[in-house]
């Protein structure tokens, strides 16, 4: 395979349409091929600048659709299949965990069934440059107490639904590299944010409320801790795995920034009341706390210590600098969002199990 053609699933959602865009600045003379369900968290509209270009090409698919997934790996032939489709809010999965162990488990062995039975077709050459790589995330791991980090070898503890699928998943690839010796590679990835970010996420809801005048609802105490990675710097982690991982190895993707939760959000208040004053106070004055959501885990935090010895990859963007960068491109960006708002979202709190 002379070229590089990338088969990404979930291309139209937060990370994937960053990586597409990312591909398509760095790698322009690649293939892609984006798969993706348009659920409510996938919007074409982040892909945009790339629609026209030449090497890019979208298909509407369910990766637990069997025929489709066929016919789409062996029509595109993939040197390079990058899993980041699935369902991923931790309140969805408390709400409705059905959409998660479809999708998250059912859809991940569909790919990797069919991706092997691609794969085994291939020339020595092609089978050697060809890598299924599935993004995966921290907490699969669980929680963590005021001291440690997760590093790949902390054993698995989920404690979501959407956790919990993820675990599963992981495991599946996992067992398809060990019985099969198919090269797949897994990356936990901690909490990611930057441009095109659903707004159901915190950083975006926050900005948007902000500005909107509503309560900035924070969980609990806003003690929870989390290890904060710019997307960019997650598409540049990727790349480097697909480049020189080592199939059947997992490479956990840190950005090096814990904060608490009511960190993030007095963060952003600072750059809004800098960049955006009200007319009267502060954005910090609509800070409230409200019931802790059911299982929240209280702290994450990678160890990124062995992509960084063994592939040379290192997160470049400091939070000061990922968050800034966020609040103005959701600022220039508007439009984006209430194209979502639009639709029906509104920055509502979810996850409560409903009696």
């Amino acid at each position: 395979m002379a070229e590089k053609r990338y088969l990404v699933t979930g291309g139209a959602g937060f990370i994937g349409a960053n990586f597409i865009r990312y591909l398509v600045e760095t790698e322009p003379e690649s293939r892609i091929l984006n798969l993706d369900k348009l659920t409510y968290a996938g919007n074409p509209e982040s892909l945009k600048s790339v629609e026209e270009v030449t090497g890019y090409r979208f298909l509407k698919a369910d990766i637990c659709d069997r025929k489709t997934v066929t016919q789409a790996i062996d029509g595109f032939k993939p040197t390079y299949i990058v899993h980041f489709a699935a369902e991923s809010h931790v309140d969805r999965s408390i709400e409705g965990p059905d959409s998660f162990i479809d999708t998250n488990i059912l859809g991940t062995y569909t790919l990797l069934k069919y991706a092997r039975t691609y794969w085994m077709t291939l020339s020595r050459g092609e089978q050697a440059m060809f890598r299924f790589l599935h993004v995966s995330t921290d907490e699969v791991y669980g929680s963590l107490g005021d001291s440690g980090v997760f590093t790949e070898e902390t054993a698995y503890a989920p404690n979501s639904p959407y956790s919990a699928s993820k675990a599963a998943s992981d495991h599946l690839v996992r067992a398809w590299y060990r019985t099969y010796q198919f090269p797949a590679l897994t990356t936990h990835c901690s909490n990611n944010y930057g441009p095109f970010q659903f707004p159901e996420k915190l950083i975006p809801v926050m900005i948007f409320s902000a500005l909107e005048g509503k309560a900035l609802p924070i969980y609990g105490d806003g003690g929870n801790i989390r290890d904060w990675l710019y997307v960019e710097d997650h598409c540049k982690a990727i790349r480097q795995v697909l480049r020189k991982g080592k199939p059947g190895e997992t490479y956990n993707i840190g950005g090096h920034n814990e904060k608490t939760n009511l960190e993030v959000v007095k963060t952003i208040c600072t750059i809004l009341d800098d960049i955006r004053p009200k007319s009267s106070g502060t954005y910090a004055d609509q800070i409230s706390f409200v019931e802790d959501r059911p299982g929240h885990d209280k702290r994450y935090a990678i160890d990124a210590g062995k992509i960084k010895r063994e592939l040379g990859w290192v997160p470049e963007e400091t939070f000061d600098g990922g968050i800034r960068k966020t609040v103005d491109w959701y600022l220039q960006n508007s439009a984006w969002v209430e194209n979502i708002l639009s639709g029906g979202y509104r920055l509502e709190r979810i996850g409560l199990e409903k009696g």
